[in-house]
């Protein structure tokens, strides 16, 4: 078991000697020193080849400068996890990195198996989760959403078990939203949501997580009227009148990227009587956020899809230096397992992301 967190110290320690990143790859935020690219581990088959090829990747990345790891307990049906902390393990013993230089953030919520155990999804969920008395069968939403308190629970202990750590930087409640909404109202969501946030309040106490948030699909990019739309602004009073201004609700995560725009352009949040946008709220209430899919899954980097700025000759550098570049955003999140594709992805850490003017003359480039 790894002990410890991510702290101002060591992140500022990691980009002091990342010597192949240029100028302003590392970003500030809540006194951490964070990389401007990060990586996910979303997607991949649920088999010990896999395993190796995250593992890997995720040492060569950090080794390159970055030191934003993002995972979750159904990904790869928890394979993800322990590739994640597989890794981290072999990066402390070889004394390449340092467990306060690295920022770890998982997600739970998703009802999920255990690749490593042969037993099918619902055998699994009646054997640990119904029999022993965790969770009930109407605690499950949509049929695939759990965010009872004894659940979650659960599930962290289950994380810092797959990740070998004592304690997890960030636990986002996984599309929750999403996965709620459709069976109970909002009302009822809210309630639900606050209990969830004090359960995260007393783990922080208790020195398992440092943060909590919310990682999301629809519900901050959609529009007003959608009944899957959620302000900002509430989850953050949510938070305030559970954990006080010291709150650890401080990050979010969403979609975006060049087709997937919604959260740069769409002024679905009210703040001050204002109408702004998702990113544009989340810098007025202080909430980090990082971006899933900049790819849009590889989809991104077909012929013509992305127009040349920036000097940047490949389509994979200009997906991921518009995400990394757009204000708000801290890292996007790029699942990468190939050597090949990991080391193209990691030759942007050698380019300083856009300042917010360039940023600015990008964007009118791109709509004129």
């Amino acid at each position: 078991m790894i002990t410890g967190y991510a702290t101002p110290e060591g992140t500022s320690n990691f980009a002091k000697k990342s010597q192949l990143a240029a100028k302003n790859h590392f970003k500030q935020f809540n006194g951490l020193t964070l990389s401007s690219i990060g990586i996910g581990t979303y997607l991949g088959n649920v088999d010990n080849k896999t395993d190796e090829l995250v593992k890997e990747a995720i040492k060569k990345s950090v080794l390159s400068a970055i030191n934003v790891i993002d995972t979750a307990i159904n990904y790869r049906s928890q394979k993800a996890e322990r590739s994640v902390g597989k890794a981290v393990s072999e990066l402390v013993e070889e004394n390449k990195a340092k467990r306060d230089e690295l920022f770890i953030s998982t997600k739970n919520g998703y009802v999920t198996n255990d690749g490593d155990i042969n037993e099918e999804l619902l055998e699994y969920i009646h054997n640990t989760l119904v029999k022993p008395g965790i969770i009930k069968s109407d605690d499950i939403s949509s049929g695939y959403h759990c965010m009872t308190v004894p659940y979650l629970e659960q599930q962290l202990t289950q994380s810092l078990k797959n990740l070998g750590l004592d304690c997890v930087d960030l636990i986002y409640l996984h599309n929750a939203v999403e996965g709620q909404l459709q069976d109970i109202s909002k009302e009822e969501f809210m309630k639900k949501l606050k209990d969830v946030f004090e359960f995260y309040e007393i783990q922080r106490k208790a020195a398992t997580v440092r943060y909590y948030g919310m990682a999301t699909w629809d519900c901050f990019r959609v529009p007003k009227e959608h009944p899957q739309h959620i302000l900002l602004s509430d989850i953050v009073r949510l938070a305030k009148e559970v954990g006080g201004n010291e709150h650890g609700f401080r990050f979010i995560q969403l979609p975006y990227n060049m087709y997937l725009d919604q959260a740069l352009i769409l002024k679905n949040q009210i703040v001050n009587g204002f109408e702004t946008s998702i990113l544009e709220t989340a810098i007025n209430l202080g909430i980090g956020v990082f971006a899933s899919v900049p790819l849009m899954q590889a989809k991104l980097l077909g012929p013509n899809m992305i127009p040349e700025f920036g000097g940047l000759a490949k389509p994979v550098h200009r997906a991921l230096q518009f995400v990394r570049s757009t204000p708000g955003i801290i890292s996007p999140l790029v699942g990468q397992k190939s050597v090949n594709h990991v080391n193209e992805n990691l030759e942007l850490v050698k380019f300083s992301p856009l300042s917010n003017a360039e940023f600015i003359e990008l964007i009118k480039k791109l709509t004129s």
